[in-house]
């Protein structure tokens, strides 16, 4: 099949958890189909890695967008229009035009939008068009906005939240296909709009990434946490985690240590490093450094209050076969149990408990890893997902030629 893709990123590197997901599937799709991607940029040099996109697409073409969402330009245009900021900031001269030349002379079988707010772009047409949402962004928002967000600000940013949640209503609409990544999005999407068809093709891990951890009671005794901090949630996670959560692990474990790593930190989190906090910001293409990480920590926390889609950064700590202490929404869309591939709590006080627990019992710890990494291994291998997304494509393709 004939498929034209739009991103609002360029899926190259892998560094942000959509560039990560929609790479790899890519990887696996255009063995079975001819892929033209349609991606947003925000600098020029970013076209330096189209080549490495030409690999797995027979076409691709690159749109220019604001270097930085917070323009003036940006601001007002949110103001004074009913579109949220999101769709604002996502837009980019001469987008529309591509894809309607595209569909008008490229002879294509269906349409793929990655997050709603790519669909402006997309003019009417018959073909099929299938809508991957990563996270309801809605509500990601609505948890910044109560918990986060500056009391003076929060009525105006309201107004957003509520604009980004008519958009991602009327867009689900607009679609044939839409698709979560966990059944929590889409139990919530079917909430909102329950005659729309929604499927899940959850996030994947690639397995041949991660070696596998083979120790557990190693004499250094090491907390790790790794996110993306462009993402919101993930700056509320760390700083639970440095400010309540580390100092009651400190009091029952001597001279244990605590890597927050990523990239992308902000300078308030960096300045967080205190006696046995070590912050580590890798850029996107040092995938090395990330294992050896991974292999030399005791544990993963995910300390993630905010909503939204599945973690990418789990999937790794699963994979490298490290043990997860976890919020019950920072293991959303796994599909793991409780005690048995992970451990879970929702306070300050009983995840830094389970954390002390899993660091003093080498032979847990090595329980839940080999069980995760299982899981993973049959569950959320990306050609997994990449055969869900092939198996929609094949249907909506049928259907329309019926």
């Amino acid at each position: 099949m004939k498929i034209l893709m739009l991103t609002p990123y360029l899926p190259y590197p892998d560094s942000s958890g959509g560039q990560i997901r929609t790479q790899n599937l890519l990887k696996h799709l255009c063995k079975h189909h001819e892929i033209t991607l349609i991606s947003l940029i925000k600098d020029p040099k970013e076209n330096d890695n189209v080549k490495h996109l030409l690999k797995y697409c027979k076409k691709v073409l690159t749109f220019e967008r604001s270097r930085t969402p917070w323009t003036i330009k940006n601001i007002l245009k949110t103001g004074f229009s009913f579109d949220p900021f999101l769709i604002v900031r996502n837009h980019a001269p001469g987008v529309k035009e591509a894809v309607t030349k595209e569909l008008e002379t490229g002879k294509y079988d269906l349409v793929h939008a990655e997050t709603f707010y790519v669909m402006p772009s997309i003019p009417k047409t018959d073909l099929p068009i299938i809508l991957v949402d990563q996270t309801i962004e809605y509500l990601v928002y609505q948890h910044y906005v109560n918990e986060t967000a500056l009391w003076f600000l929060r009525p105006l940013l309201q107004i957003d939240v509520e604009k980004t949640k008519y958009a991602e209503r009327y867009y689900w609409r607009q679609a044939n296909q839409v698709v979560a990544v966990s059944e929590a999005d889409r139990k919530e999407m079917l909430r909102l709009e329950p005659e729309i068809d929604v499927r899940v093709v959850q996030n994947g891990v690639n397995l041949d990434l991660f070696k596998k951890k083979t120790r557990w009671d190693t004499k250094e005794k090491v907390i790790m946490q790794l996110s993306n901090f462009r993402w919101l949630q993930n700056i509320e996670a760390a700083e639970v985690l440095i400010k309540e959560v580390f100092p009651l692990v400190q009091e029952k474990i001597k001279n244990v240590k605590l890597w927050i790593v990523g990239q992308h930190i902000p300078t308030a989190i960096s300045e967080m490093a205190t006696k046995g906090v070590i912050i580590k910001d890798f850029p996107p293409e040092d995938a090395d450094s990330l294992t050896v990480c991974l292999q030399n920590a005791s544990v993963f926390a995910s300390t993630i209050k905010g909503p939204g889609g599945s973690r990418l950064k789990n999937l790794a700590a699963m994979a490298s076969q490290l043990p997860i202490v976890s919020t019950r929404v920072g293991v959303e869309g796994l599909d793991v149990e409780n005690r048995k591939h992970v451990l879970i709590g929702n306070s300050s006080k009983k995840i830094a408990d389970l954390i002390v627990k899993v660091i003093k019992s080498p032979a847990l710890a090595k329980r839940l890893a080999v069980t995760t990494r299982k899981h993973v291994e049959e569950n959320f291998d990306w050609r997994i997902m990449a055969d869900r997304l092939d198996t929609l494509y094949k249907k909506l393709g049928k259907n329309e030629k019926e």
